[in-house]
């Protein structure tokens, strides 16, 4: 790896640290960096996981205010994206690479459809009628298991597909759901973070190069996000996820 490899993982990390933090979708920012770069897929994915669970962990903290009141709701669906996230990671690992080679590129398809009609989902979202409480409907419980099954196979937009479901069954500020977003994908992160660290082919200097550069967009993200233009974000992902999608199916 020379410097100017190094210094693009680190700017895909603080790009990726800034959007999961604001939206969702980082990912697929510093995934197809690294494939790019020329890192195997699997090799790219879990080093990239573990890459951005600091980063996960920077936004938190900027978002500690809108997770005032929200210790029983992460603690309910907590459990739930954990176990998921095992789940997810199991999968990886126990899949052939043939398997994952083929399966990513639909995922990184369905993420940037979900991308392209958040505005509409959001407005979708704001004609719903969300119930108090609803963090413990079996319904929600499952929902978000299933995203952490997602979130620990590969992860990308998996904070997108939490904050609509999260959406839809919570009454709450968007902001404060943004919050526990954050919390839970940083869950679904470190569960499948600390299984790939254990038994996974992890290539530590791009996962510290992540993580440096997920820490600072994290923290950027949650201070000045709000501010941020959600088209050009959508714009930025589409546009990085599709050549994705076409160097991992040429």
């Amino acid at each position: 790896m020379d410097a100017l490899e190094a210094l693009a993982i680190v700017g895909a990390g603080i790009g990726a640290g800034a959007i999961n933090t604001v939206v969702g979708s980082g990912t697929l920012i510093t995934f197809p960096v690294l494939i790019a770069l020329g890192y195997s897929p699997l090799v790219a994915n879990v080093s990239n996981n573990l890459g951005l669970v600091p980063g996960s962990v920077s936004g938190v903290i900027g978002y500690r205010r809108e997770l005032e009141g929200q210790r029983s709701r992460i603690l309910h669906l907590g459990v739930y994206s954990i176990t998921g996230a095992l789940a997810g990671a199991a999968l990886l690992l126990t899949l052939p690479s043939s398997a994952f080679d083929a399966i990513v590129p639909v995922l990184i398809a369905l993420a940037l459809l979900l991308v392209v009609v958040q505005p509409r989902l959001e407005r979708a979202l704001a004609h719903r009628r969300r119930h108090h409480g609803a963090e413990r409907n079996p319904a929600l419980r499952a929902a978000v298991g299933a995203t952490g099954v997602y979130g620990g196979y590969f992860g990308a937009a998996q904070g997108i597909i939490l904050i609509s479901i999260l959406g839809v069954a919570i009454e709450d500020h968007l902001q404060r759901l943004n919050g526990l977003k954050n919390v839970l994908a940083g869950l679904v992160n470190l569960t499948a973070g600390i299984v790939f660290a254990i038994v996974a082919d992890v290539d530590w200097a791009v996962a510290g190069l992540i993580a440096a550069g997920s820490i600072v967009g994290a923290a950027l993200g949650a201070r000045y996000g709000r501010r941020l233009s959600p088209t050009a974000l959508r714009v930025v992902i589409v546009v990085v996820g599709t050549v994705a999608i076409v160097r991992l199916t040429v």
